[in-house]
């Protein structure tokens, strides 16, 4: 909030209180206004001000302005600019039915994906000039400028996440939900949301890799040999979970956790650490050495950040799913999942609710529900890798 508020003082002491958009020979002013994230500016007045527009499919917002589209979803930093996904430092907001930009929106996005735009941060002045078409020789050069087969837009980095739905084949991991007369099984569930949540990342941009698309079963140590063979930023294993039947009250268990590999430090943490790991009894030619290997690669981690990198993209993760999981926030927590000690990259493992209980067993199921949990997932991935990438790029990494 303090840097935002910055932006907007001039060399005096008073800060702005509207940007001033010059349209060719049209100007408008339009208001900023002060939220709890920090200064914004109305996406419908700005369109106007643009001679643009603002319309609105489901849950997203295409906002028109100087011939760029963009589509924005509300409290979620990330935009889309045709085949980019780019990052702004705040979350665009909905406040009494109107669509409220960061006002970075107009100082620095702007200017950087529209022709002929530009912004005076001193006085707070975004002007576009509107270009006139060139004619004759000067188009023809244009042309053969922008058809030329060595000249490529420019493109952010392309991200590989590993995508691994939790069990499959004869493991069918949790069953439940208690005492009920349907059932629904782990590996079924972790699959439909796997591929809700690959289309969701491949819409922004990301490059996803399956441990597995079908049902089949995968040996845990061989889903981090294949995220390390096809070189993935991150590693994201999805599972449901299961009440320990010992417990008060085992079906009214409900939430979702997200864990990251470490040593397990509670009594439920090493429940489901043991409850996961249990799949290596189908794993007929397992490789599972007899030594503990966690120590090593808790070390090994260390060294390389993925420890740290792991506990961070957890906590986005688990952020991102309390912003549309019915379920309570059950944490970030830490075990050592076999799953996630060959993966030589920031990898977590998401328990997305329990199965034993009724009421979210019927939740999951729901493809709607799964398509919600899935996109909640890639935006906060979406979130992390730009915080990592401009941490690495700091470093120099």
């Amino acid at each position: 909030m303090i840097a935002a508020l910055l932006l907007l003082f001039q060399q005096g002491t008073q800060p702005f209180t509207n940007v001033t958009v010059r349209n060719g020979d049209r100007t408008v002013s339009v208001p900023i206004v002060l939220v709890d994230r920090g200064p914004v500016v109305g996406a419908d007045t700005l369109a106007a001000a643009l001679s643009g527009q603002v319309s609105r499919v489901n849950d997203e917002y295409v906002v028109t302005v100087a011939g760029v589209r963009t589509v924005v979803v509300p409290n979620v930093p990330f935009v889309r600019v045709g085949d980019q996904t780019l990052q702004l430092p705040a979350d665009p907001v909905v406040r009494g039915g109107r669509l409220f930009l960061p006002y970075a929106f107009v100082s620095d996005l702007l200017p950087r994906v529209a022709k002929g735009v530009t912004f005076d941060t001193r006085r707070a002045i975004l002007e576009r000039t509107v270009a006139v078409p060139p004619t004759g020789e000067a188009a023809r050069a244009a042309s053969a400028t922008t058809s030329a087969p060595g000249v490529r837009a420019t493109k952010p980095p392309s991200f590989t996440v590993i995508v691994d739905a939790g069990h499959g084949g004869p493991d069918r991991g949790m069953r439940g939900p208690l005492g009920a007369n349907w059932l629904i099984y782990e590996k079924d569930i972790t699959l439909d949301v796997a591929r809700a949540l690959r289309t969701a990342l491949i819409e922004r941009g990301v490059n996803v890799v399956m441990t597995r698309s079908t049902d089949t079963l995968i040996a845990l140590s061989d889903r981090g040999r294949i995220a390390n063979s096809k070189k993935g930023d991150v590693f994201l294993s999805i599972h449901v979970n299961a009440a320990n039947p010992r417990w008060r009250q085992p079906g009214a268990a409900r939430g979702f956790e997200t864990y990251f590999l470490s040593e397990a430090r509670t009594d439920d943490a090493r429940r489901v650490e043991a409850m996961e790991n249990e799949v290596v009894k189908y794993e007929i030619a397992s490789e599972v050495s007899r030594d503990d290997p966690l120590s090593f690669i808790v070390h090994d981690m260390e060294q390389n950040q993925h420890l740290r990198e792991s506990s961070e993209l957890a906590a986005t993760i688990q952020r991102g799913l309390s912003t549309v999981h019915p379920g309570p926030d059950r944490g970030v927590k830490q075990a050592g999942f076999r799953v996630l000690v060959t993966a030589f990259m920031p990898a977590v493992l998401v328990e997305i609710g329990f199965g034993t209980n009724a009421a979210e067993a019927r939740y999951l199921r729901d493809p709607a529900r799964q398509r919600e949990i899935a996109t909640s997932i890639a935006d906060a991935t979406m979130t992390y890798l730009a915080s990592y990438q401009r941490r690495s790029t700091t470093t120099g990494q």
